[in-house]
C-alpha cells in the first residue's frame, strides 16, 4: 500500500474511536505541560499506530501521547491522536486526526481527517493536496477579505494576546481555533487566508504544513525566509497574498 494510503486508514480509525467518545462526558486528565488527554486520545493512538506497524513494522514513529520509537529507517511517521482535546471534551466540534510521514525529516505525505463533519484533507509531495477526494488550493483573498487565525504554544499565550490585538490593523478578521491541524487545513483548501505559529510541537502541524505546501501556499519563518521543517516550530502559513500583511503584524508585535 502507498504511504498516503496507510495514513488515511489510520486516521479514519483513529477519528472512529474518538468519535465513540465525543460528547459522552469523557474524564480528562491534565498533562505536565497543563493540556488535556483523554482515553480517546490513548485508544486512537493504539488504533493509529497499530495500523501503521501493520504495513510498514520498520519504519520509526513519533506521537504525542506514547513518545518516539526509532528504527533504523528514513521513515518516520509523526501522529496527533486528537489534536483539539481541549475542544473535544468540551464538546466543541474543532478537533482532528492528524498523521504525517516523513522521509529523511521532510514531509511527503500528510493527512488530516476532522470526523466531524468526515471532512478528510490528504497530501502527497508532489502531487498536490485534496479535500474529500478532490484537488483543492488556496484562496485568493487578499487583506480586505482575509480570516487568519494563531496557533500557540502553551508558553505563548502573551504574544498570542498581543497578535489578536492588532491583527484587525492588518486584515479583515482573526479566530483562535484551539486546533493547530485543521488551522492549516483550512487554509490549505482555502478557507481561511493565513495562521501564524508560535511554539507548538511536530506532532501539531507535520501533516498541515504540507497540505499547504501542497495546495500553493507559502510558509516563511517570522523575518519572511523561507521556512524549513524541523528549524523552528515558530512560522507563518498563507495563501502568499496577505503574507506580508502577516510578517507585517509578526514584526510590528513580536
Amino acid at each position: 500500500m502507498e504511504l498516503v494510503d496507510v495514513a488515511i486508514e489510520a486516521a479514519k480509525k483513529g477519528g472512529a474511536v474518538v468519535s465513540r467518545y465525543f460528547e459522552t462526558g469523557v474524564a480528562r486528565e491534565v498533562k505536565d505541560d497543563k493540556s488535556f488527554v483523554t482515553i480517546a486520545d490513548k485508544e486512537a493512538e493504539t488504533a493509529i499506530i497499530g495500523e501503521i506497524k501493520k504495513q510498514f513494522p520498520e519504519h520509526s514513529i513519533l506521537s504525542e501521547e506514547s513518545g518516539a520509537e526509532t528504527k533504523n529507517s528514513p521513515y518516520q511517521w509523526i501522529i496527533d491522536p486528537l489534536d483539539g482535546t481541549a475542544n473535544f471534551v468540551n464538546g466543541i466540534p474543532l478537533f482532528a486526526v492528524s498523521i504525517a510521514v516523513l522521509k529523511d525529516g521532510v514531509p511527503v505525505a500528510g493527512v488530516i481527517y476532522q470526523p466531524v463533519g468526515n471532512s478528510l484533507y490528504t497530501a502527497e509531495r508532489g502531487k498536490g493536496t485534496t479535500w474529500n477526494g478532490k484537488k483543492v488550493s488556496v484562496s485568493d483573498g487578499d487583506t480586505e477579505h482575509a480570516v487568519i487565525t494563531f496557533s500557540p504554544g502553551k508558553k505563548a499565550k502573551k504574544q498570542l494576546n498581543e497578535l489578536f490585538g492588532n491583527a484587525e490593523d492588518f486584515v479583515k478578521s482573526k479566530r483562535y481555533l484551539g486546533c493547530a491541524a485543521l488551522d492549516l487545513a483550512y487554509v490549505a483548501r482555502g478557507g481561511t487566508e493565513g495562521v501564524l505559529f508560535l511554539g507548538l510541537n511536530k506532532w501539531d502541524y507535520a501533516a498541515g504544513v504540507l497540505l499547504v505546501e501542497e495546495a500553493g501556499g507559502k510558509i516563511t519563518d517570522f523575518s519572511g525566509k523561507p521556512w524549513i521543517f524541523g528549524a523552528s516550530d515558530y512560522f507563518i502559513a498563507s495563501n502568499g497574498v496577505v503574507h506580508p500583511a502577516l510578517l507585517a503584524l509578526a514584526q510590528k508585535t513580536l
